[in-house]
């Protein structure tokens, strides 16, 4: 589907294993280790794509691990396009401990991307053709990186009637929320961060969600709340939505799970309410999955004919 394109700048390769026992300054053996693309963009577009649907990937890429992740994703039948850069594509590392099924992820810095590749990604994204209707950008940025890069290719993309939507955190939302997007995704602690202050009361939160869509910051706040679903905010409603009870697994890829439902049933021309309701479906979805597996289109519309139902 032409009409989302996905945004990665700090991919990864997800290298996963088990292990006994985590235990510290003592040889571990683990299991053999699993390969999979990683990094927030990379995500919503592998959901999206379990869904059945298609999606235009941009990422950066480079070195022998940018070539590997690329080789993953043409292995997943993704509609990718790498933009290259000079240094090395992170790898990320993930240990299970089987004993207490406790799952340890140990993230690592991204390359540094020079100011001539910085242009490059731009020119890319300003000559997207055909022009998408949703761009997602989604994920950390390496280090050296200015915070107000999503912001810049916010009002890019806007330019070109693009709606944009964000699940980014820290310093680099609050830059967006300077330049006002379509959707953002936080979770609650996110939230808090976002403006500055604690807010745990129901009235509150909501409070601080209408004033930042007054602000013109977003139209729309999706509020993750883990168990306990979403909070989702517009200029004419807000309204708590909670899934269904499943087994968890892991809760690795839940937010791009969700994100992807989202955008997925947006460009496909339903409802906010019930792309939100099937974004959380997929989220909730998600975490059925071990490892980093994502949703299943199987499970999330068992779950979104269940909820779709009592909204």
């Amino acid at each position: 589907m032409e009409r989302i394109v996905t945004f990665t700048l700090n991919p990864a390769i997800d290298k996963s294993s088990r292990v006994e026992h985590v235990i510290a300054e003592n040889k571990l053996y683990c299991d053999n280790p699993r390969y999979e693309p990683g990094g927030g963009g990379i995500n919503v577009s592998r959901a999206i794509n379990k869904l059945g649907e298609d999606s235009l990937l941009l990422y950066t890429s480079g070195g022998f691990t940018g070539q590997r992740l690329g080789q993953l994703l043409k292995n997943e039948g993704l509609n990718e396009r790498a933009i290259k850069i000079e240094n090395s594509t992170r790898e990320n590392l993930i240990i299970m401990e089987n004993s207490t099924n406790l799952q340890y992820r140990f993230g690592m810095p991204g390359p540094e991307i020079n100011e001539n590749e910085i242009k490059k990604i731009f020119n890319i994204l300003s000559n997207l053709d055909p022009i998408p209707e949703y761009l997602v950008i989604s994920g950390s940025i390496p280090g050296g990186i200015p915070d107000n890069i999503y912001a810049k290719m916010a009002k890019r993309a806007k330019e070109k009637g693009i709606k944009v939507v964000v699940d980014v955190s820290g310093p680099p939302l609050k830059e967006v929320m300077k330049e006002g997007v379509f959707l953002i995704k936080p979770n609650l602690g996110e939230f808090q961060d976002l403006v500055d202050r604690e807010v745990t009361e129901d009235d509150e939160i909501k409070e601080a969600a209408f004033e930042m869509i007054k602000g013109n910051c977003c139209n729309v706040v999706v509020i993750s709340l883990g168990a306990g679903g979403v909070l989702f905010v517009t200029e004419e409603q807000a309204k708590f939505m909670r899934p269904p009870t499943v087994p968890i697994k892991s809760k690795v890829g839940a937010g791009d799970s969700m994100v992807a439902g989202i955008v997925l049933s947006l460009a496909k021309g339903n409802s906010l309410e019930s792309s939100i309701i099937y974004g959380l479906a997929a989220g909730s979805s998600a975490v059925m999955t071990p490892g980093t597996e994502l949703c299943k289109k199987e499970d999330t519309d068992r779950l979104y004919k269940k909820m779709i139902t009592n909204f």
